[in-house]
């Protein structure tokens, strides 16, 4: 069958034999051709999505959550979880659920000896408003590390001003706590060198005014992360106390280790006073020589174990935090954070429930009696 040179099927044809007998016509052809050719590959490309690992959510990297190379940064002051391991979806961190655990058993116990001191009128010497004032503290450190644990996990995204509100938290909580334990350690020492105008000197308007100050102090401390001492527009500026700075960081950890210098000194000042006060009672009262050894012994294994508690708690964080930075594994400061959180809940066993008095509201509280072994001997000066 013969086709005519007008067939559709010998359009190819004809436009052959056109572009063979016009070669001018046929580069323009073959030229419009390949710019609409690149066109297409244009499009093409324009219309493809981004990859997804150039997202700028989550803000850690894309290695897994628990490489040892790439660490990722720590929420602040209880050592917090990394955020590969928090927020975007990852898994839980254990050292998350152990903070978060121990940050409830010490809001529980810390709200009990509240509750007792509150309930008992009898309870508002200053000495019991500086013991309300520390677990005041401990209650809000406890309630800090709750809902840092919720703001990681909880919120998805997390908000940048409710993760600053939760590390201000941490911050004022346990610097009230510290700044607490200092107080405490004052009013012993005044109530031994002062100890015949003590009660005087020392009244509840006194140490109200004094608390104020210095919950004020420690909030402000507390607001910083707010006020633009954080690492949120600089990653590389982190410290192990994420968001704060690696200067801020210094900062605190020195002023933590000067007041714990202060507190040194000051029980050793305790110390030496009360074993002057020892030996002038034996002999006014002419007390053998091993009743007053056992009374000095036993001054001496409580300073011990008050001293040696809040050190071995506190000082290897906050050396960790003035000497490392983020680049550090997440597991050392995690390791070190939860020792510190748990000073927290020794502190109502040494100062709280130790007390005599508060010994016995607790059993009025618990079982609408005390003990007939139990023994209210009021403190005096010779008590470290």
């Amino acid at each position: 069958m013969l086709l005519s040179p007008f067939s559709p099927l010998c359009v190819p044809c004809a436009s052959s034999l056109a572009m063979l007998h016009n070669p001018a016509a046929a580069a323009a052809a073959m030229e419009e051709q390949l710019r609409q050719q690149q066109l297409l590959v244009l499009l093409n490309a324009s219309s493809r999505p981004f990859p997804s690992s150039s997202s700028i959510w989550p803000p850690h990297s894309s290695s897994p959550a628990g490489s040892a190379s790439d660490p990722a940064p720590v929420t602040a002051a209880a050592g917090g979880g990394s955020e590969a391991a928090g927020g975007g979806g990852g898994a839980v961190s254990p050292w998350d659920i152990a903070l978060c655990a121990t940050g409830t058993a010490v809001a529980c116990e810390n709200a009990l000896v509240l509750a007792v001191l509150f309930y008992t009128p009898s309870l508002r010497a200053p000495m019991f408003l500086l013991i309300g004032s520390l677990a005041l503290a401990d209650l809000l450190a406890g309630l800090g590390l709750v809902v840092n644990f919720t703001v990681q996990y909880l919120l998805q995204p997390p908000s940048a001003a409710v993760a600053l509100s939760a590390a201000g938290l941490l911050l004022a909580a346990f610097s009230a706590s510290v700044c607490s334990l200092l107080a405490i350690t004052i009013d012993r020492y005044l109530s031994l060198y002062n100890a015949l105008t003590y009660h005087t000197e020392r009244t509840l308007t006194f140490t109200c005014a004094m608390l104020l100050l210095m919950w004020l102090v420690c909030l402000g401390v507390g607001l910083l992360p707010l006020l633009g001492w954080n690492c949120l527009r600089d990653q590389a500026a982190c410290s192990v106390l994420r968001p704060v700075t690696k200067d801020n960081a210094a900062v605190l950890a020195v002023t933590f280790l000067l007041l714990f210098a202060l507190m040194l000194q000051l029980y050793l000042q305790i110390c030496r006073i009360a074993f002057r006060h020892a030996q002038q009672i034996a002999v006014q009262h002419q007390f053998i020589a091993t009743a007053q050894a056992t009374s000095t012994r036993k001054g001496l294994a409580t300073l011990s174990f008050i001293l040696g508690t809040f050190a071995l708690c506190w000082i290897p964080f906050a050396i960790y935090s003035l000497v490392a930075d983020s680049s550090y594994p997440a597991v050392y400061t995690y390791s070190l954070a939860l020792p510190a959180t748990c000073n927290s809940l020794i502190n109502p066993v040494i100062y709280a429930f130790r007390n005599p008095d508060i010994q016995k509201s607790l059993w009025l509280a618990c079982c609408g009696c005390i003990p007939s072994t139990f023994s209210s001997r009021p403190r005096t000066s010779s008590d470290v």
